[in-house]
């Protein structure tokens, strides 16, 4: 029986975290379990929830550190094994305080399990395939035809991108700025600046090709 469970039938609350649990904590595990959260959870689109998950894996790791230390162990040895852990935990719901609940429908859980997904009626356009029609919804300005043209072009073009890179464009056309996608996929804003240029380079000779083939 550990120290920290003898604790507990007793009655005892555990051993308050010391400054030199915290700082061993932020210097040597916590950067490790952010940036592999960050890579993890980069498929959320809300800028919130993506927070809200990468935050949730630093705090489970923070409380295993805790108790890995109370054994006398040090989360510094195996910091991305903790960090996997962890955000594979918030994935499926674990929380720090409680678990979401399973059949809550807002529940990202449940909505996994499940295989649904819940909208803003005004931000979704149910019948399109194009995640990016709705950009173009109240758009006055290009012909119609281009517009429909732009509809089937782009996702035949992010098509012949692989899953990464697809992703990445994606968040480019959705406005990420660079710094942001840089961090999320672990690249330098240099990279991402050059991915730019290649994307455009890319889908111009996309449309030019598909413009020749129709003539």
């Amino acid at each position: 029986m550990t120290t920290s469970t003898t604790a507990r039938s007793r009655g005892q609350r555990e051993p308050a975290p010391t400054g030199t649990d915290q700082a061993h904590f932020l210097a040597a595990v916590r950067p490790a379990v952010e940036r592999h959260a960050r890579i993890y959870f980069r498929h959320l689109r809300c800028p919130h929830a993506r927070e809200e998950a990468v935050a949730e894996a630093v705090a489970l790791a923070w409380a295993w550190h805790l108790r890995l230390a109370r054994r006398g162990r040090d989360a510094a040895l195996f910091p991305s094994a903790l960090a996997t852990f962890a955000a594979r935990a918030v994935a499926s719901g674990r929380r720090l305080c409680g678990k979401e609940r399973a059949n809550d429908v807002l529940s990202p859980r449940s909505q996994r399990r499940r295989g649904f997904v819940v909208c803003t009626l005004p931000a979704v356009e149910p019948l399109s395939v194009n995640p990016f029609s709705e950009a173009l919804a109240d758009n006055t300005r290009s012909p119609v035809p281009d517009q429909v043209a732009f509809r089937l072009d782009f996702p035949a073009w992010l098509a012949t991108l692989d899953a990464r890179k697809r992703a990445i464009a994606e968040d480019m056309a959705l406005g990420h700025r660079t710094g942001e996608l840089a961090r999320v996929y672990g690249l330098t804003a240099g990279r991402v600046s050059q991915l730019r240029q290649e994307f455009c380079d890319d889908w111009n000779r996309f449309i030019g090709d598909r413009v020749a083939g129709a003539a």
